[in-house]
């Protein structure tokens, strides 16, 4: 399905929709119109944060790797990947980002909410780097930028197990800072947005860019090492074993080669 991304203000909120039906499945194209929104919000002068959320039940179920992988193609010497460059581009932002998690956020979507600053989810919500169950390395700056959030020990459990996250323990661990009704969900973004909003923005950007450091620098480099790894291990017979077994929804059948 097309990808389609909506630009909506409230007062000093830029609210960023997006939607790819029926999983919301980050591609390409969908990566960088997120891009292209939050850089749009980025240099407006009257938007002082941003509110991401999607249509659908899912948040986003990561990329296909099935049908559409966006890491699959070798990259020419000296040149990067184009879905990689889409996702650093997500932590250049300058502007604060609340992201509305109504449902599943897994491997690339996963990655998507942890570009923002904070994240409200609603009890349906799950956190998922289901990676190593498909025979691949995390991507998307994950191997990075979650331990930042949640610590090194439970980031490695995460990445080390694929196991699911309920939002939780999402919040107990500080993945997710704020648990509300569904119905409530997008309101309650919004009112952290806004919150924000009403402070001094130059103050605000300026404690954010402390805050942060050089996040954005380090996700490049990260998306770099994670595709090096990524290529090698799209040469397996495990990935091949892992992209068969989540499609057929059963245990994968691992021999190590």
């Amino acid at each position: 399905m097309t990808a389609s991304v909506h630009v909506a203000h409230d007062d000093h909120v830029a609210i960023i929709t997006f939607a790819r039906p029926p999983h919301n499945h980050a591609d390409l194209a969908l990566i960088e119109g997120i891009g292209a929104a939050f850089t749009a919000a980025d240099v407006d002068p009257a938007v002082r944060a941003i509110v991401l959320q999607s249509d659908g039940r899912v948040f986003c179920a990561g990329a296909d790797l099935a049908r559409d992988n966006p890491v699959a193609d070798p990259q020419p010497e000296g040149t990067r990947n184009p879905f990689y460059v889409a996702a650093a581009r997500l932590y250049a932002v300058t502007k604060p980002v609340v992201a509305a998690i109504q449902g599943s956020a897994v491997g690339a979507g996963l990655g998507l909410a942890l570009a923002a600053d904070f994240r409200i989810a609603s009890p349906e919500a799950r956190f998922v780097a289901n990676f190593v169950q498909l025979g691949l390395h995390p991507g998307f700056g994950i191997s990075a930028v979650l331990e930042r959030v949640v610590g090194r020990q439970r980031a490695a459990l995460m990445l080390l197990t694929g196991r699911r996250i309920k939002a939780e323990q999402a919040e107990a661990w500080g993945l997710v800072d704020q648990i509300v009704a569904q119905g409530k969900l997008r309101p309650a973004a919004l009112a952290l947005a806004q919150e924000i909003a009403a402070a001094a923005p130059l103050a605000v950007q300026s404690t954010r860019a402390t805050i942060r450091g050089d996040l954005s620098g380090l996700v490049q480099r990260q998306t770099d090492h994670e595709l090096a790894e990524q290529a090698w291990l799209q040469r397996t017979q495990d990935f091949a074993e892992g992209v068969r077994a989540v499609n057929e929804r059963r245990p994968g059948r691992y021999i190590g080669a």
